[in-house]
């Protein structure tokens, strides 16, 4: 099992943008902070993966309630295309609007 960093997210991001800048090595801007040189390749994708808040959370997978959410986000946003499709037909005059599916 992985060992969890001990470093601020702030001092993670100072990593990340040192490497990104090009004016240092993964390697040389991970014994600057006393980390492994995979440990700063992993914040660079962290960082890219979710920004700021990604080195800031780590590798913590999601909560149930996050999956959750994210899920229901997902079915709303199908529903709200379906939604605007339906409107633009009904305003061209090309149908009449179906029936409206039963809130939750």
């Amino acid at each position: 099992m992985a060992k969890t960093s001990n470093k601020s997210s702030g001092e993670k991001l100072r990593v990340v943008l040192s490497v990104l800048r090009g004016g240092v090595s993964a390697a040389a801007a991970a014994r600057r902070a006393g980390v492994s040189e995979q440990t700063a390749h992993d914040w660079k994708r962290l960082f890219f993966d979710a920004g700021r808040e990604g080195l800031a959370r780590g590798r913590r997978r999601r909560s149930a309630r996050e999956a959750g959410l994210e899920a229901e986000r997902e079915e709303l946003k199908a529903a709200l295309g379906e939604a605007h499709v339906q409107l633009r037909v009904w305003r061209k005059g090309e149908g009449s609007l179906p029936p409206l599916r039963p809130s939750r």
